[in-house]
């Protein structure tokens, strides 16, 4: 069953993609569709305001943005959407993210773009919170969420049997 496209996922570079496939598997884990676009902030201005204005139009509830070294995209794609936006800072720099997370996190009062942690973490971490904001409209999503979340505290709870396990069976 094709699900309707209610995340747009922004990439500033084609290199950014392999981080932000969890993004996209947490997604799809959540059941929630999403499309994704390779923008930059830099060098494909135009594209990027295009894509940030039309897309409450097109029927998105929100808007992550991936990018690394001076990471503008997210910032950018804030400042010409009224969507809610995540900006997930991806180290691409010998500074390892720093600077993409400090730029990201750094936005001016009035554009608001809530920063995930750099990376992986950050990039499943921004589909929860994407699920979480769409979630607020949506109870069958929520419940889904509710039901991760106890997927992910049930491994937790195997993992810590294994350990106990395995510490017992050296006495």
């Amino acid at each position: 069953m094709e699900r309707p496209i209610r995340v747009g996922i922004v990439l500033g570079s084609d290199s950014d993609l392999d981080v932000m496939l969890d993004t996209v598997k947490t997604l799809d884990a959540l059941e929630i569709g999403c499309e994704v676009v390779v923008a930059s902030a830099h060098r494909t201005p135009g594209r990027t305001e295009e894509y940030a204005t039309s897309a409450a139009g097109r029927g998105l509830g929100v808007l992550i943005g991936a990018a690394g070294g001076a990471a503008a995209l997210p910032g950018v794609l804030a400042a010409r959407s009224p969507l809610p936006v995540i900006g997930v800072p991806i180290a691409s720099t010998p500074l390892n993210g720093m600077d993409a997370l400090l730029s990201i996190v750094q936005m001016p009062p009035g554009v608001p773009v809530a920063t995930v942690a750099v990376g992986t973490w950050g990039a499943r971490n921004a589909a929860i919170l994407a699920a979480q904001i769409l979630a607020t409209g949506d109870s069958a999503l929520r419940e889904r969420l509710v039901t991760y979340r106890r997927r992910l505290a049930d491994e937790v709870e195997q993992r810590a049997q294994r350990v106990a396990e395995r510490l017992r069976s050296r006495s």
